[in-house]
């Protein structure tokens, strides 16, 4: 084999080709995050928006009918106050629960950041075994 042949193998060799394969396959995911996370945003938005917009279109339609059939709608103290309370406390248990799961996420993105750390201190420690088992060998057979 040439020289000019050997430097095309190595500028061409499996690592480079499957490094830059995999920085391709990386990068277009990369790209693709942000419009995820846009359109997850925005279908949850849309969701709750028509959630809202179901319930108060109900609670129209059924003022409107109590009102022409001349049913009562007046509801007693005690049963207002107990109304009021149960809001109170839905709104205190889903404050709770968005900080419980925020803080899941939390959690989970640093046990990933540590795993990507060890991963690189793995690698090195491999590095540095793979060197020594290398420097032994070409020792003995020199």
């Amino acid at each position: 084999m040439s020289k000019n042949e050997t430097t095309q193998v190595s500028s061409k060799d499996m690592f480079s080709k499957y490094q830059e394969n995999m920085d391709k396959m990386f990068n277009s995911v990369k790209r693709s995050v942000p419009r995820y996370h846009q359109s997850s945003t925005n279908i949850q938005q849309e969701l709750l928006q028509s959630f809202e917009n179901m319930m108060d279109l109900s609670i129209v339609i059924q003022k409107e009918f109590v009102k022409k059939v001349g049913v009562a709608s007046n509801i007693p103290t005690p049963m207002l106050h107990v109304i009021d309370v149960a809001s109170e406390e839905f709104v205190k248990v889903t404050s709770i629960q968005n900080q419980i799961m925020l803080t899941t996420i939390d959690a989970t993105q640093q046990n990933i950041k540590t795993f990507n750390d060890n991963v690189k201190s793995l690698a090195d420690l491999n590095k540095n075994i793979l060197q020594s088992w290398i420097s032994t060998f070409t020792t003995k057979c020199n």
